[in-house]
Formats: C-alpha cells, structure tokens, sequence
C-alpha cells in the first residue's frame, strides 16, 4: 500500500493530486504493477480522479479498478474505463 497526498500551489496548474503522489511513489519504490487505486475524500459526494489523474492512471496502468470513498463510509468501485471511456494513448500517436 503507497499513500499520497494533494500538494497544492498558488499556481493551480502546478497542482500534484495525491492519486499521482501515490502511484508515482509506487513505482518509484518498485511495485510492478498497480492493480486497484483507492481515492477517500471528506466530501459528501465520491470523488473520482480529476482529468490528469485520469489520463496518467491509464498510461501507467491501464484499466485498474478505483475504489471511491469517503469519511461516512460510502464506497463505490468503477474500473477507470468505466469512467474514462475513449483515452489518448500510445496507440494513438
């Protein structure tokens, strides 16, 4: 398990969520594949990856399950195609 954290700036597009603080300390600690991604938010709503989440989660791993949480403990899981249905990739370039 790799935890992350947003590290947030004046500058909102310099913006690192904490989905890719968590996966990009996976892999840079080793973990060979990524499998499910558990995002826990204090929002009454479940909050899904933004758009740059989005599109990293799927270059370096592809279709994985997201498990959508929050404090009161509701949870959804959605696979990332589900909620990203036509992604730019390698195959497209």
């Amino acid at each position: 398990m790799f935890t992350g954290c947003n590290f947030e700036n004046s500058s909102y597009g310099l913006t690192m969520c904490a989905e890719r603080v968590a996966l990009f300390k996976a892999l840079s600690e080793g973990a060979a594949k990524v499998q499910r991604i558990a995002i826990v938010a204090e929002t009454d709503i479940l909050t899904p990856p933004c758009g740059a989440c989005r599109q990293t989660i799927w270059d370096l791993c592809g279709d994985v399950e997201l498990i959508l949480s929050n404090l009161s403990g509701k949870r959804e899981i959605v696979s990332l195609k589900e909620i990203f249905p036509r992604p730019f990739d390698v195959s497209l370039l």
